[in-house]
C-alpha cells in the first residue's frame, strides 16, 4: 500500500521495537458524542467486549457536548456500571468542534495510544485489535481504517451518498496526494504525542478536519498504516452530514490544496 511505503524514519515520534503490544501500552478511546443516547450503551459494550477478549489495557473517554437527548445521563450510568477506571465522562457544555473535543479528551487520557472513532456504531470495535497488530508490525505512527482498500466497504448508504463519498475521495487523492486511501474516515489509532502534534497544526473544522490530519501527517513524515474496515450507516439517530457540510468540505479541500 502507498501508505505503508512511506518513509519509516520519523524523528518526531518515539520509536518502539516491532512486535506485540508492550504490557505498558494503554489505549485511550476518545468518543465525542452529541445526541447518541440510543447508540452509546451498545458501542461501549462492544468496546469493553473487544478489549476484554484481546487483553489490551484500555480506557474509554466520553466527551459529550451538551446533548439535549440525555446522552450525558446514559454516560453517567455506564461509568457506574463499568467503573470510573474504564469509563471516564468528561462533558462540555455545548458543541465546540471535533478538534477541541479530542484536545479535551487527551487532557484526561492516560494511555500512550489514542483511538478515535464514532459513537454511532458506524465503526465496529472488532477492528481495534487489527489496528493494534498493524501498528506493532510496521511501527506506524498512525493506523487508519479504510473503506477503499482490500475488503473494506460501506453498508447502509444509498447510491447517491456512495457516489458523493467516492467522488470526494477521488478528488482529494488527485489534489492532495496524501499517501492514504481514505482521508475522510474517523476511525484511527495514533501515538498520543503524534495526535497532539497534528491537532496543534490543524486549522480545519468539521469533516475537513480528518482530512487535514492525514495531510499534515504526510508533511511531518509520520508513517501511516491502513486496515480495511466495514463502515455501517447509523441505526439510531440522524446523520450530521448535510448540504452545509458538503460546501464546507469543498472549501476546505481547496484551502488545503492551496496551502500544502
Amino acid at each position: 500500500m502507498a501508505a505503508e511505503e512511506a518513509s519509516r524514519s520519523s524523528p518526531r515520534s518515539r520509536r518502539e521495537p516491532k512486535g506485540r503490544a508492550s504490557r505498558q501500552d494503554k489505549y485511550s478511546v476518545l468518543l465525542p458524542t452529541y445526541n447518541e443516547r440510543e447508540n452509546l450503551p451498545f458501542i461501549v459494550w462492544l468496546l469493553v467486549k473487544s478489549f476484554s477478549e484481546s487483553g489490551f489495557n484500555y480506557e474509554i473517554i466520553i466527551i459529550d457536548d451538551g446533548s439535549p437527548d440525555g446522552t450525558r445521563d446514559i454516560a453517567e450510568q455506564l461509568e457506574k456500571i463499568y467503573g470510573s477506571d474504564r469509563i471516564l465522562l468528561r462533558p462540555r457544555e455545548k458543541k465546540l468542534g471535533l478538534g477541541t473535543a479530542y484536545i479535551h479528551g487527551m487532557k484526561h487520557a492516560t494511555g500512550n495510544y489514542i483511538i478515535i472513532m464514532d459513537a454511532d456504531l458506524s465503526h465496529h470495535p472488532k477492528f481495534i485489535p487489527e489496528f493494534i497488530r498493524k501498528q506493532k508490525e510496521g511501527n506506524f505512527d498512525i493506523v487508519s481504517g479504510t473503506r477503499y482498500r482490500g475488503n473494506g466497504g460501506v453498508y447502509g448508504w444509498d447510491l447517491k451518498r456512495k457516489i458523493i463519498s467516492r467522488v470526494a475521495n477521488f478528488i482529494t487523492q488527485i489534489l492532495l496526494r496524501p499517501g492514504a486511501s481514505d482521508l475522510t474516515g474517523s476511525f484511527r489509532l495514533y501515538r498520543k504525542e503524534v495526535l497532539q502534534k497534528l491537532i496543534g497544526k490543524c486549522i480545519s473544522k468539521g469533516y475537513v478536519f480528518q482530512m487535514e490530519m492525514i495531510v499534515r501527517a504526510r508533511q511531518l513524515n509520520y508513517t501511516i498504516g491502513e486496515v480495511p474496515i466495514s463502515f455501517v450507516d447509523r441505526v439510531y439517530g440522524e446523520s450530521k452530514l448535510g448540504g452545509n457540510e458538503i460546501v464546507s468540505f469543498l472549501k476546505g479541500l481547496l484551502t488545503l490544496f492551496a496551502t500544502t
